[in-house]
């Protein structure tokens, strides 16, 4: 058994963000370091907001303590079946709140999105965003599973994350990469998501989770053995360590796991 996830737990979202810039850039930091590139999956919800109050703050640093967003990739965690446009999009949303506002000399990421040409089937919607991980990642008969070097994460109110919910067959997948998701409990019905594996698989994960929304769905994950069956704890048990969570006080109030204050 390794060492179980760190749950960091704040004042307010605002002493949150610095936190979260810190960890994001040490992340980067290892990542250009092994590779020359910082690859990241990221969900929508209120995460995109939370990750541009946290990395677009002004420094006055060296390159390494601010982001390096030209050598940057951003992918998606899940995505739902409709147009880039569309207001249930994840790219729009990440797109609208974090990326176009990003001042040009900081530099832009490369975003991989879906191919829209896919939206009427959401398996070949599924396959042809696997298809991108296994170019962009390698071939896929010689890894098991693209390894992201970080993955952020939200955790809904039922303890669903990206788009895996309580309960539901998609996390008895063990092979696919990207998997198809025609009957979301949530709409959009039609989505795509990363499998759990590839999921446990990131070199770090982080989940952003705030507000006093989430103090019952927060217990129930870290203090329940219920907990252990719904989405965002089976990464917790699968990924351990290397799971981080963001939060404030709102949402880990009556929540018994020991809680840290930074980093």
């Amino acid at each position: 058994m390794g060492k179980p996830p760190s749950l960091f737990s704040y004042a307010s979202t605002d002493t949150l963000a610095p936190a979260l810039r810190n960890y994001i850039l040490a992340c980067q930091a290892a990542a250009l370091e092994r590779h020359a590139v910082f690859k990241i999956a990221v969900s929508g919800g209120s995460l995109p907001k939370t990750l541009a109050k946290a990395l677009l703050a002004s420094s006055d640093g060296t390159p390494e303590d601010s982001p390096q967003f030209d050598k940057w990739e951003v992918y998606f965690a899940d995505e739902r079946a409709v147009p880039l446009d569309h207001e249930d999009s994840n790219y729009k949303l990440v797109k609208a709140e974090w990326i176009d506002q990003i001042p040009a000399e900081m530099g832009k990421p490369t975003v991989f999105p879906i191919e829209t040409k896919h939206l009427d089937d959401v398996q070949e919607l599924a396959d042809s965003y696997e298809q991108l991980l296994v170019k962009q990642f390698a071939a896929k008969d010689s890894v098991k599973v693209p390894i992201f070097d970080l993955i952020l994460l939200g955790c809904g109110p039922d303890g669903h994350t990206c788009s895996l919910f309580p309960g539901h067959e998609l996390l008895r997948e063990t092979h696919g990469w990207v998997l198809p998701i025609s009957d979301s409990p949530k709409p959009p019905k039609a989505r795509i998501t990363l499998s759990l594996p590839v999921v446990i698989a990131g070199l770090k994960i982080a989940f952003v989770a705030t507000g006093e929304g989430k103090h019952e769905i927060l217990h129930k994950i870290f203090d329940t053995e219920e907990g252990h069956s719904i989405p965002c704890g089976m990464v917790n048990d699968g990924a351990a360590e290397k799971v981080s969570w963001f939060t404030d006080n709102a949402a880990t109030e009556g929540v018994s796991f020991p809680r840290r204050g930074s980093l």
